[in-house]
């Protein structure tokens, strides 16, 4: 008779692979024992990014400092760090969400709910961030996109419309331009504020 299999403990991570959905991620993320992370899953697969440097977390709160006012006198508003329910087995967390409207004590929110996604793109999910989530939302229906990536000194922002169910440039600027748009909400600032002081 051969000897039992040794217990192994429950791992989220391996034993709900491809399984992942929005009622599971509010019970098992985020992960103890795991350094901050950002969650996000398609199809029921996870994906992990880790936080990255100190310039993306500067430009976060930046880009917020410059965007809110003008969202809200727009009527919309403007968060970190939301969920966005793509699929039942799938969501995103952009790092920064404009919402047609505001919301109340909301972490998950409706893609019917978000004017625009903002992804400050990081090394660790270029592709995840650039191709992957804009085609997402872009099947979603989400009417506006929007990049912003830190290079060393230089910042480029690009704003997307969708258009024929496929994002087209509304606007584009980096360090020294700048950056105007008149949709979703009337606004302009430079690009450079987003960097790190010196």
């Amino acid at each position: 008779m051969s000897a039992p299999a040794p217990h192994r403990s429950f791992d989220p991570l391996v034993d709900l692979d491809g399984l992942w959905t929005i009622e599971l991620a509010r019970r098992y993320l985020p992960i103890d024992g795991m350094a901050p992370a950002r969650y996000e899953a398609t199809d029921g697969r996870l994906a992990i990014s880790r936080r990255e440097g100190s310039e993306l977390g500067w430009a976060a709160p930046a880009l917020l400092w410059h965007l809110a006012p003008k969202a809200s006198a727009a009527g919309h508003a403007l968060y970190l760090g939301l969920n966005v329910r793509t699929e039942p087995t799938g969501w995103i967390e952009p790092d920064l969400v404009l919402l047609h409207q505001p919301v109340r004590q909301q972490t998950w929110i409706e893609a019917e709910q978000v004017l625009c996604p903002i992804e400050i793109i990081s090394p660790s999910s270029f592709h995840r961030d650039r191709i992957d989530k804009p085609a997402v939302c872009a099947a979603l229906g989400i009417p506006y996109y929007m990049h912003v990536e830190i290079r060393p000194n230089d910042v480029l922002i690009e704003l997307l419309r969708l258009a024929g169910g496929e994002y087209v440039l509304e606007a584009q600027a980096r360090s020294g331009q700048l950056f105007t748009a008149d949709e979703p909400f009337a606004f302009s600032f430079d690009p450079a504020d987003l960097l790190e002081p010196r």
